[in-house]
Order: structure tokens, then C-alpha cells, then sequence
């Protein structure tokens, strides 16, 4: 959550020329709903499934950047699905990057709490694990802008030649 994986896919796939498939989008355009309306009617459980049926449907389409939601990555089913059938990778970034670029939003329903901050920083501690076993780590920094990270992306991708033909 605030990693940029939404906005970072998007240059990312105008860069490699793919397109961009965004797992919260499809689902929010399935369900003509927000995210946070979803969480609130039907629960967060509800919603993981659902959100596995959509990144299973968006990994069958034709190659392409897929940006999924912070949580779709801690099951073990949708982490293998990724890997299986192309790279997960991790942007990764530190508390105070991520709090920088969400502190103000009211629509991440996880945080609609007293302590948003330390609900932030609880989700980082708790996902930390499952996001380490991303195929690829890249680091976010602080001020980098968009199109930057996505070509340190595209680097790292380019270590992966079952993924990406760089010609």
C-alpha cells in the first residue's frame, strides 16, 4: 500500500510496451464497487477470494504488467500463481516513504483506524516475509520519480530472460 504499484506498472508497461492490468481496478469494475465498499459489505475474506479469481483470469491474457493489491501477494496460492506464470516483483519501500503517500487517502480501507500509522506499520511487519519471496526486489526511494522506478524495474527484469527479451 503506497508502494507505487499502480503507477510504477503503468510506466512500466508503457515503457515495455504491454499493457497494464490492475487486480483492484477489474475487481472494482466487476463488482461496479470500491474496494472499500466491498471490505465493508462483504468482508475482507470475501474479497481475497474474489481477488484470486480476477489475478487468475488477468495472468491468463496475453503478457503484460499486472499490479495487484498489497494483501493479493500473502497467499501462498496467489504468490505461486505469480511466480508460475511470470515475476513478482517487490517495490520495496520503508515506512516513512510509504506513510508519505498514504497518510492523506481515505480510501485504504485497512487503515480506517485510531492509529493509522501504527496499522501501516503492522501490515509492513506482517507482509514483510511473503513480499521477501518476490521473485525480484526493487528498492523505492524517496523523491525518485515515476519513470524512474519503473526503469530500474525493467533492469531488474532484464536478469530474468524467461520474462523479458531485451533486443
Amino acid at each position: 500500500m503506497g508502494a507505487g504499484k499502480t503507477a510504477v506498472g503503468t510506466a512500466l508497461a508503457r515503457l515495455l510496451n504491454v499493457p497494464f492490468r490492475d487486480s483492484d481496478a477489474a475487481i472494482e469494475q466487476a463488482a461496479n464497487m470500491s474496494i472499500a465498499e466491498i471490505f465493508a459489505r462483504d468482508g475482507e475474506a470475501f474479497f481475497r477470494r474474489k481477488e484470486s479469481q480476477v489475478i487468475e483470469r488477468l495472468l491468463s491474457a496475453p503478457p503484460g504488467v499486472l499490479s495487484t493489491g498489497g494483501g493479493a501477494f500473502l497467499a501462498a496460492d496467489n504468490r505461486n500463481m505469480i511466480s508460475e506464470r511470470g515475476v513478482a516483483v517487490w517495490l520495496k519501500a520503508d515506512l516513512d516513504l510509504l506513510w508519505t503517500r498514504v497518510r492523506h487517502k481515505q480510501t485504504r480501507p485497512l487503515l480506517q483506524t485510531r492509529d493509522p500509522l501504527g496499522t501501516l506499520r503492522r501490515l509492513l511487519e506482517t507482509r514483510t516475509p511473503a513480499y521477501a519471496e518476490a521473485d525480484l526486489t526493487v528498492e523505492a526511494e524517496h523523491g525518485l520519480p515515476v519513470d524512474d522506478m519503473a526503469a530500474r524495474v525493467a533492469e531488474a527484469l532484464a536478469t530474468r530472460p524467461d520474462v523479458l527479451e531485451i533486443s
